[in-house]
């Protein structure tokens, strides 16, 4: 619900409301399935997946993750900004230009080739720093990373003989762990194991080794190594079967602003697409794809209303949906109306809503913008 203090800078009841206890609860889900001590990485790169990254960052270190993981340097800055001090892995590649800003916040790079490893091992010698990085094995995804256990090698015989830079991991990504069949997946943990074999010859020291990710956690515990990757069952969204008893941590819901009656043959919204059949009460919601409310759910989605599904009429617009609230008795202006999670007993996960758009639940969760509010509960 809206708070007095959230009402004051809040004029329309648009918000994604976040439970952190959620998100707690699937830190210490995939925990529990983590094989022999491997330690956990909460994956908060996109704002956590559209969630926030500062609180959910907080509330997975509070159930004990033990490093964060974001996409680009910037995402790593506003960590640290907001006086998170635990490691965080920056997962893409970066120009040279980004090495300093790396180096002064502290981050742990990627690194894949060597004019970035040279660029970072110049800016921790300019800064009085040390650039921690991790190199990436290309074990079959095909997008970042070296391939071959030679050029694993070169990479690290130079990060260890250059100054301000030190290797602290090696990491590679698995490409369909989510998927029934489990020959590349066992094809990419061999190929791993050979790659990090390979990179134990030529440096001695104790590097930290991942690959696991959120599919693995459940279905691969040979591919725990050191440590695991957390990502979408930190939102509580399952990638397989196997990844049960997660809780969705975001619910969007809005408030009917308007109420009315239009005859058989009136015709609703852009286009005209949607045409009554019958007398029929339609319901005005103030959300639309400039939120993130994709306009690709035109004639296909629904909201709760009441405990009810109200079907979507006509096209989403920018601004406003139109949903069917004939069926539902007593649906009036102020109503919520739960665009994504649950009201009473029923639910629209971000599958469903997924299922609807031909996409995947990453994406959905990921749609609200930033002109809809994040409100966090405990």
């Amino acid at each position: 619900m809206i708070g007095r203090k959230l009402a004051f800078f809040v004029q329309r009841y648009n918000v994604c409301e976040i439970d952190l206890s959620a998100i707690r609860h699937n830190v210490g889900v995939m925990r529990a399935h983590v094989a022999g001590g491997a330690k956990f990485l909460a994956v908060v790169k996109a704002d956590a997946y559209g969630h926030g990254a500062v609180p959910v960052a907080r509330a997975a270190l509070e159930a004990g993750a033990d490093m964060l993981a974001v996409a680009i340097p910037e995402e790593g800055i506003e960590l640290r900004r907001a006086a998170l001090d635990a490691p965080i892995l920056v997962l893409g590649g970066i120009g040279a230009w980004a090495a300093e800003a790396v180096v002064a916040g502290d981050l742990t790079q990627v690194v894949f080739d060597e004019e970035i490893i040279r660029a970072l091992s110049a800016a921790g010698e300019k800064l009085g720093r040390t650039a921690k990085v991790h190199v990436k094995l290309d074990t079959g995804m095909n997008r970042i990373g070296v391939r071959t256990a030679q050029e694993a090698q070169a990479l690290v015989r130079l990060i260890d003989s250059l100054p301000g830079i030190e290797l602290t991991g090696c990491f590679t990504h698995m490409a369909t762990a989510d998927e029934d069949d489990q020959a590349g997946t066992l094809l990419q943990i061999e190929r791993f194991r050979e790659l990090c074999e390979a990179v134990g010859q030529v440096h001695p020291g104790r590097i930290t080794r991942h690959a696991a990710n959120t599919a693995s956690i459940f279905r691969y515990p040979q591919a725990h190594a050191d440590m695991v990757r957390g990502g979408i069952a930190l939102y509580g969204y399952p990638p397989v079967p196997e990844a049960e008893g997660l809780r969705p941590a975001m619910r969007w819901v809005t408030r009917a602003v308007y109420v009315k009656t239009i005859a058989p043959g009136d015709r609703v919204s852009y286009g005209g697409l949607f045409t009554a059949q019958r007398e029929t009460r339609v319901m005005t919601l103030p959300v639309g794809y400039a939120d993130g409310y994709r306009r690709g759910l035109t004639g296909k989605g629904c909201v709760l209303v009441r405990g009810r599904r109200a079907p979507i009429l006509g096209r989403v617009c920018m601004d406003q949906i139109m949903v069917d609230v004939t069926d539902i008795p007593g649906a009036q202006a102020g109503d919520e109306a739960v665009l994504l999670g649950a009201q009473g007993e029923d639910c629209i996960s971000a599958q469903e809503m997924a299922d609807w758009l031909g996409t995947i639940s990453y994406e959905v969760v990921c749609s609200p913008s930033k002109r809809v509010p994040r409100v966090y509960m405990d």
